[in-house]
């Protein structure tokens, strides 16, 4: 009787392990690729999954948006910079088929081939073209990374490079040649000012020497704005008719 009893345990358990081998729950964000006796038979998931004990093996394939960071690369641009550029690229699965049956490690293939493509890019642009239009170079990474993983059933969705390090003495070239722009800028604007000024100045000379009554006029509003202040010194403009009669009699011979 005993003996029965072991045979019925030895029996339940081998039931058991046959069951968790050949039923698996796959998430909705996850498909199974089954291999029967080596031989690719289809996706399965999501929800309960059967296999077939020893005979069908199951691999899975997550489908989510993966980030990967493509680590910082020595580059030396079209007009001859080295700099340093790093990215992050955004993909995922959108056939798990061929990311399982045509690439050996799809995470793997798609990590070296964004780090190469980075570099040829990086090469092929100019400093100038690095640093002010990093949206164009982001989607021309994007466009070859995608064609280049669209055998494989991989969609590349978006590049970014993060950071752009430059050697230490460029830095100090671009920042000596960002503050010359501002100065130049500012002579610039300066003499923007002076012309529009000389415009107002060259009509109201106009206007004054058409009036001479408004030239005294103007003398007055003057002192009547330094006069505020008891500690200007106040020049008090004469004109040189009024002494012309003085200067005569202290010299009559003059006449």
């Amino acid at each position: 009787m005993a003996m029965n009893w072991m045979v019925y345990l030895v029996i339940a358990m081998a039931v058991i392990i046959l069951l968790s081998n050949s039923i698996k729950v796959v998430q909705e964000y996850v498909r199974g690729a089954v291999f029967r006796l080596g031989r690719f038979v289809g996706l399965r998931g999501p929800g309960l999954v059967f296999l077939i004990p020893f005979v069908e093996r199951m691999k899975r394939v997550d489908l989510r948006v993966l980030t990967m960071d493509v680590p910082r690369q020595d580059c030396m641009t079209s007009d001859n910079v080295t700099v340093s550029v790093d990215a992050v690229v955004y993909f995922r699965v959108v056939d798990a088929a061929n990311a399982i049956l045509k690439v050996h490690d799809y995470i793997k293939a798609t990590h070296l081939l964004a780090q190469t493509t980075l570099r040829n890019v990086v090469g092929q642009s100019e400093l100038d073209e690095l640093l002010a239009h990093r949206d164009r170079l982001n989607e021309k990474i994007q466009r070859i990374v995608d064609e280049g993983t669209d055998p494989w059933g991989i969609k590349v969705s978006m590049v970014e490079t993060k950071e752009v390090e430059l050697p230490e003495g460029m830095q100090r070239a671009m920042a000596a040649q960002a503050e010359a722009e501002r100065e130049r800028r500012a002579k610039v604007v300066h003499a923007e000012g002076e012309y529009q000024a000389s415009e107002k100045l060259a009509k109201a000379a106009h206007v004054i020497s058409t009036e001479p009554a408004a030239l005294q006029l103007r003398y007055l509003q003057t002192l009547s704005n330094i006069a505020t202040d008891r500690s200007n010194i106040i020049l008090f403009p004469l004109p040189i008719d009024l002494l012309s009669g003085f200067l005569t009699k202290a010299n009559p011979e003059k006449k």
